[in-house]
């Protein structure tokens, strides 16, 4: 293995010693059209540019291409931290191609127009992070889960432990046996975020050589601290929640992808309170319990109010089923079906675009000729 193999691979590029090429061949063909370009993953996105490396220790800024910063150009479309650059030149570096993702972990944009905006691309695993304080909120982490499955493992990192025993010695056993079963068999973590050894156990399995992981949650969950433990160093900022609200300070203000020991790679992210889905998520999978449980209902188009024979609300009044979750279940399921249906608009508008594009082309052509 050379040197620059080994760099790559400390910062998560999808490549053996026995096999130097990623093994998808779309990737291959892209080394293949710039046989002069080198790999680079984005480690830190900002408005003119971004910061990329080559190895876990060497990172420099490259220019965004112009075509990213016209203002119609998608914004999920734009690179984002994890994203995989082709790089030429030396000194002033510059971009030539955006390698496809394997993963993209994605929310609706604030705003009335449709617009996704990107979290992380190319992660192995989403840890949803989440304080065992004010900030619990089972509502929420569904919102999560259902934004980043597909693809990317969910793992809930239940943080502040030692604050919860302190407060109840039962707080954990309750909100992790919970979690467990609302959270459809994903894996549920509890931690003291500032123990190095006790974070670095629970969270092993998912941050082995050549893995990507992404940390979300909202400020104040403990994310940094989180990092800060995993690296072995206090190199993120850390801030306490304030009492008045028990909302968390930003202390991280932008995405940045930082090597681990451990030969993984991790996503810090800044606190997100406002979680819009894109409409490319799946409610079913997210919600499997009360979608098999309308599968029992007596009329297929049982809307589980009033009508009779109807499954969910027996479950809801026999214990079985919480009913804020089926509430949430409701609301996620009008939000992801608002959000499919400005997609759909978005896309038929676009297609309607090119095809007036090529008509007018083709006029054009017809009147002067071929230029």
């Amino acid at each position: 293995m050379t040197p620059e193999l080994s760099a790559l691979q400390a910062i998560g590029w999808p490549i053996t010693a026995a096999d130097p090429l990623p093994a998808d061949p779309v990737w291959q063909q892209a080394l293949a059209e710039h046989p002069h370009a080198r790999p680079a993953r984005v480690v830190e996105q900002h408005r003119s540019g971004y910061v990329v490396a080559d190895g876990p220790d060497s990172s420099f800024p490259v220019d965004s291409l112009p075509e990213w910063q016209r203002p119609r150009f998608p914004p999920e479309q734009r690179p984002g931290v994890g994203d995989w650059l082709l790089i030429e030149g030396e000194g002033r570096r510059r971009v030539v191609a955006l390698l496809p993702r394997h993963t993209a972990i994605k929310r609706g944009a604030a705003g009335e127009h449709y617009k996704q905006q990107l979290i992380a691309a190319n992660v192995d695993t989403v840890f949803v992070v989440c304080g065992l304080d004010a900030d619990f909120n089972p509502r929420r982490i569904e919102r999560y889960l259902l934004l980043v499955r597909g693809g990317a493992e969910p793992v809930i990192v239940l943080t502040k432990a030692d604050e919860a025993l302190a407060a109840d010695e039962n707080a954990i056993a309750a909100a992790t046996g919970a979690l467990i079963e609302l959270a459809q068999g994903v894996a549920v973590r509890a931690v003291n975020a500032r123990d190095r050894d006790g974070v670095r156990e629970a969270l092993a399995a998912w941050l082995g050589p050549g893995r990507t992981a992404v940390l979300v949650g909202s400020s104040g969950a403990g994310k940094s601290t989180l990092t800060n433990s995993l690296l072995g160093i206090e190199r993120m900022k850390t801030g306490a929640v304030r009492e008045s609200d028990a909302r968390g300070r930003h202390t991280t203000t932008h995405r940045a992808l930082i090597p681990l020991p451990t030969g993984a790679c991790l996503i810090d992210t800044p606190g997100m309170r406002e979680l819009k889905p894109t409409g490319e998520e799946d409610v079913a999978e997210n919600f499997a319990d009360v979608e098999s449980l309308a599968e029992q209902c007596k009329f297929r188009d049982c809307s589980h109010h009033r009508e009779p024979g109807c499954a969910v609300r027996a479950a809801i009044e026999g214990g079985r089923l919480d009913p804020q979750r089926f509430a949430n279940y409701l609301k996620l399921r009008e939000e992801v079906a608002g959000a499919a249906n400005k997609l759909a608009n978005r896309r038929a508008q676009k297609a309607d675009e090119k095809v007036l594009g090529k008509a007018l082309n083709k006029r054009l052509e017809d009147k002067y000729g071929r230029r």
